[in-house]
């Protein structure tokens, strides 16, 4: 009964999250996320005045071998155009200490990439996010979270 409890608290608490318009997490291959591997978030849009933050959250284990990660963030458009982002971001500071949430053998970092943004129209946008590092396929990155919020 205690779990049934906690569970339907914490499913209430998520649904208090007036700010969210999409959030999704992709798990990649920790053992070797390939370059040619993408994690795509599909989003619908019927609103075109509203802004939005757009959000990248990453989760790493401790082993990660880097500092930072390089990140390239394709947007596929309803009309079918696309453009590309090229992020990087931190993951550690100069000391090697980690920058995000650390829980356990986790570490959860949360980046903005887009602030104050609108979507130009109305219709399907895919999101695919690959990694952008030297080697073919890195070790270390457990998850790719992709998050939108209103700009209230």
């Amino acid at each position: 009964m205690t779990i049934l409890v906690a569970v339907a608290i914490a499913a209430l608490m998520g649904a208090c999250d007036s700010k969210a318009f999409f959030d999704e997490s992709r798990a990649v291959d920790e053992h070797g996320w390939a370059v040619a591997d993408s994690v795509a978030f599909d989003v619908s849009v019927a609103d075109t005045t509203s802004t939005f933050n757009f959000l990248i959250e990453v989760r790493n284990n401790v082993s990660y071998p880097y500092a930072n990660t390089f990140l390239f963030i394709r947007t596929t458009f309803p009309d079918g155009s696309m453009a590309q982002d090229t992020l990087e971001y931190p993951l550690a500071d100069a000391a090697g200490r980690w920058l995000g949430k650390r829980t356990g053998r986790y570490v959860d970092t949360r980046y903005y990439f887009r602030r104050n943004a609108r979507f130009p129209m109305q219709g399907d946008y895919r999101f695919s996010v690959t990694h952008g590092m030297r080697d073919s396929a890195i070790n270390g990155l457990k998850d790719i979270g992709f998050r939108i919020e209103y700009n209230r």
